[in-house]
C-alpha cells in the first residue's frame, strides 16, 4: 500500500469548517484539491497531516489561524474620505473594491463600514483570525 509522501502529488476532498460549524469551503461537489506535499501550495499544516497516509484513509486536522491566514491585523484597516470615490459609485458594506495605492501597488479590500463621510476598507482576508477545521479523504497519490 502506498503512503503519502514529500513530494507525492495528491487528492483530498474535505469540508472546511469554522469553530461555530459553517462551512467555509467543501470540494464535495467539485474536483478535489490537488497538490505536491513540499511545494507550498497548501498550508504546511494541511501537507504535514497528509503525510503518510494511503488512499480512502481520513482524517480531521485544525489549523490554528497563525498557521492558517494568519490574524485579523488592524494596520490592514483603513479610513478613506468618501470623497475619493466617484460620485456616481454606490459603496456598499461586503462589496469588494480594487485600491490603488501610491506607488503603483493594487489591492483588493472589502467595504466593511460606510458613513456620509467616510468609507471603512478592511485588506485582511476574510478567514483571518479563524481556526480552519479540515474533514479530509486522501483520494489519489501521484
Amino acid at each position: 500500500m502506498t503512503h503519502a509522501q514529500q513530494g507525492s502529488t495528491v487528492s483530498v476532498h474535505y469540508i472546511g469548517t469554522l469553530d461555530n460549524g459553517r462551512i467555509f469551503h467543501s470540494t464535495a461537489d467539485e474536483e478535489p484539491l490537488t497538490f505536491t506535499i513540499g511545494g507550498n501550495q497548501v498550508f504546511p499544516a494541511l501537507e504535514h497531516a497528509v503525510v503518510g497516509m494511503a488512499v480512502g484513509e481520513t482524517a480531521n486536522i485544525v489549523i490554528p489561524a497563525a498557521e492558517a491566514y494568519g490574524p485579523r491585523l488592524k494596520e490592514n484597516i483603513i479610513r478613506v474620505a468618501l470623497a475619493h470615490f466617484p460620485a456616481e459609485k454606490e459603496i456598499r458594506v461586503g462589496q469588494k473594491l480594487s485600491i490603488a495605492f501610491t506607488g503603483g501597488t493594487e489591492r483588493v479590500m472589502q467595504v466593511a463600514g460606510v458613513t456620509d463621510t467616510e468609507v471603512t476598507l478592511d485588506g485582511n482576508h476574510p478567514l483571518a483570525g479563524l481556526d480552519l477545521t479540515f474533514a479530509l479523504r486522501l483520494d489519489d497519490i501521484q
